[in-house]
């Protein structure tokens, strides 16, 4: 196992190994954190972490009435079951997660996707459920965790660990679940010996109640700017410059950063330039020329410019409030950040930050994008109407 797999969650990972070596670890775990927080890598390196510890030592009585240990771990045999569980086939590490009938009437398991699931989460551990449906071709299936998984876990974990000392099951997406999640309950709560349950969930509102409640609850937080800014320098090679940027405005989520960084190359400052300029000076058909080129961008591209935009007004409202030099931005964000202030006020920049965010949400719905940003142009005029015009 290797804990530097897992970017930043220094305090999880250091009160996971502390269960472990203190022996208050709970035969049922829900591993909670929204997405790209790195909940499943970690969930992973923690199963990894308990199913390499070294086996206990039996004390028996010997020929002559005295007590004496067998003979402890074979060193080359724990070196071999760290590289198999490094490769995820240690056989007392389980997987089970959302997956979907290749044909029609099929009644597919985890056990059939393993192949693809082990590849899947060494190449793109931070991504999703939905990305994960989309790398086994699911298209517009619904991906389950079906009535045949959950027999095929309660068969699995109902036999002794191979070579363990436990054996893992890591069931990532609890929110895949139907009621016929049910029929885990009593293996949860009375899970055979040395059973040990991780689920990994990113909104526990989706999980059932009679599972939710039978696990201890390990939080994963969002992540720090500064581990996703070092991430991508030190994972992806990105230039300092570019991570700053990028982490500045993934929210914690280093999925996101790194579609951000598909993008990197976009000049979404200038972007919001033109259209704060076309919008305080009434220059409608200019205006109406960037709406409509702005809709035809994409989705992706439209969430990502205002989630940039966001960002700045995020920015400018810290350096309202702290002062110039307690906020730390490249000098042309700064720059654009003191403009906003002169702009609007700081109730007028939550304001319009409310409304970037209303319109994220309305685009992840498939909005018209045309009529979208039409509207939110008209919307942010009313919101700074009242403001002196700044040269942009």
């Amino acid at each position: 196992m290797n804990w530097n797999n897992v970017i930043g969650q220094e305090a999880v990972k250091a009160h996971l190994q502390d269960m472990v070596q203190h022996n208050r670890l709970s035969h049922a775990l829900i591993f909670l954190g929204k997405e790209g927080s790195g909940a499943l890598p970690l969930a992973i390196e923690f199963a990894k972490y308990v199913v390499c510890q070294p086996k206990a030592v039996p004390v028996v009585e010997d020929l002559f009435g005295g007590m004496s240990a067998l003979p402890s771990n074979n060193e080359d045999e724990m070196n071999a079951a760290k590289q198999r569980a490094e490769q995820l086939i240690h056989p007392d590490l389980h997987f089970s997660f959302p997956v979907i009938p290749r044909k029609a009437g099929e009644k597919p398991t985890s056990a059939d996707y393993i192949a693809d699931f082990r590849e899947f989460v060494k190449i793109a551990p931070y991504a999703n459920a939905y990305d994960w449906l989309q790398s086994i071709n699911a298209e517009n299936k619904q991906g389950n965790i079906t009535a045949d998984e959950c027999n095929d876990i309660i068969r699995k974990l109902s036999l002794k660990p191979y070579e363990a000392e436990y054996k893992v099951l890591v069931l990532w997406m609890p929110e895949y679940l139907g009621k016929e999640g049910n029929k885990l309950l009593k293996l949860i709560e009375e899970p055979p010996a040395n059973t040990l349950f991780i689920l990994v969930a990113e909104n526990e509102e989706l999980v059932l109640q009679t599972i939710l409640s039978r696990c201890q609850l390990v939080k994963v937080p969002q992540l720090q700017t500064s581990d996703i800014e070092r991430a991508l320098i030190e994972r992806a090679n990105v230039p300092a410059e570019t991570a700053r940027q990028i982490a500045g405005i993934s929210e914690g989520n280093y999925r996101e950063a790194l579609h951000l960084l598909q993008h990197s190359e976009e000049d979404w400052q200038s972007l919001a330039k033109d259209w704060l300029k076309f919008i305080i000076r009434k220059m409608l058909p200019e205006q109406i020329k960037w709406v409509d080129e702005i809709s035809k961008i994409g989705r992706e591209k439209q969430k990502q410019f205002l989630r940039y935009f966001n960002h700045l007004l995020q920015q400018s409202i810290r350096i309202k409030v702290l002062g110039v030099e307690n906020v730390m931005l490249p000098e042309n964000e700064k720059d654009f950040a003191q403009r906003l202030n002169k702009i609007a006020s700081v109730s007028q920049q939550e304001a319009m930050v409310e409304e970037l965010d209303k319109a994220s949400y309305y685009i992840e719905r498939n909005a018209n994008g045309k009529m979208l940003f039409q509207a939110l142009s008209i919307k942010l005029f009313h919101i700074i109407q009242n403001k002196m015009v700044l040269e942009m």
